[in-house]
């Protein structure tokens, strides 16, 4: 079994939809979603091109086992679950928090577990540790024979696989390309991939600019830039304003979104219409990147809770 050639063969065709932004802003640009969520039911949006040589490359090391790291609300800890469990592998999560160990597991936590993932809870402390060679060393005497793959799925096989999100036309139909950061690994294939003539423009889900100095790491390119006046205090932390957004955006739009990283891309994007930060005839591309197995339940028209009332703020 060829994995990339696996991985292939479950992305459906993923579709474009254009949103009438002015049900929102007085907008004079254009914006359509690429609904990379659709691409898999369990694997989707950029993870799914995250894992795809990170998985391909543990193959051919001759290795049917992989380790990794995230935290409590960590898309990339239930996509690799699952796609561990798709190509027949085994996988271990090491979680930030070794507190989470004594509590019920939330959704997505609950979902790579399903999926066979072995849970291994750490301290916040030794979590910091993960890209240093002594804890690392640690590990592989731990788990033996598994290839280990960063925080995010975010390294050059990462970067690799997140290039292949822009097809040929997009870079001839779109003047800017939005994507959520949250390693950098997604936003850093954008770039590679995009034309001189595009700006590529990540809104970040956590507080802070070190996302910036990552990303300069993995290109030369000057066409992007990455904002985090959207990420509402930090990672995973939520308001109701943003919560109200999301379903007013979900009622305009029937496109989902989770409270993370594309609700708060999204509210960025339309402030930044409404505030006449594009260009008049500015054409912009949204790349959805998934992530939906995290979004609150109050989020669900049908959910008896406001969302008044206190969400999760932390990872």
């Amino acid at each position: 079994m060829n994995i990339a050639e696996l991985f292939n063969r479950h992305a459906a065709s993923i579709s474009y939809q254009w949103l009438n932004v002015k049900l929102h802003a007085q907008a004079t640009c254009s914006v359509t979603v690429k609904r990379l969520d659709q691409i898999h039911p369990s694997i989707s949006g950029n993870k799914f091109y995250k894992l795809k040589y990170n998985f391909a490359a543990a193959q051919q090391q001759g290795l049917n086992k992989v380790l990794t790291f995230g935290g409590a609300y960590s898309n990339h800890i239930a996509a690799t679950a699952y796609a561990a469990k798709l190509c027949g592998f085994k996988s271990v999560g090491i979680i930030r928090g070794e507190e989470l160990q004594y509590k019920a597991l939330n959704a997505t936590l609950s979902t790579a577990q399903q999926f066979g993932m072995q849970l291994q809870f750490v301290s916040r402390a030794q979590y910091r540790q993960k890209q240093q060679a002594d804890f690392l060393a640690q590990l592989k005497q731990q788990f033996p024979e598994h290839y280990i793959i960063p925080e995010g799925g975010s390294n050059s096989l990462a970067v690799q696989g997140c290039a292949e999100i822009l097809s040929a036309d997009d870079l001839k139909n779109y003047d800017v390309i939005c994507c959520a950061v949250g390693t950098g690994g997604t936003i850093s294939g954008l770039i590679e991939a995009s034309s001189d003539q595009q700006m590529v423009l990540g809104f970040s889900a956590l507080k802070g600019n070190f996302l910036n100095i990552e990303v300069a790491k993995q290109t030369v390119k000057s066409n992007w830039n990455i904002i985090d006046d959207y990420c509402f205090g930090g990672y995973a932390k939520t308001s109701p304003e943003l919560l109200s957004f999301i379903q007013q955006f979900e009622q305009d739009f029937s496109i989902p979104l989770e409270q993370v990283y594309t609700g708060k891309m999204l509210y960025g994007i339309f402030d930044l219409i409404q505030h006449g930060y594009f260009t008049a005839g500015c054409r912009i591309l949204v790349i959805h990147s998934g992530g939906l197995q995290g979004r609150l339940a109050s989020l669900d028209p049908n959910h008896s809770q406001s969302i008044s009332k206190k969400e999760p703020t932390s990872a």
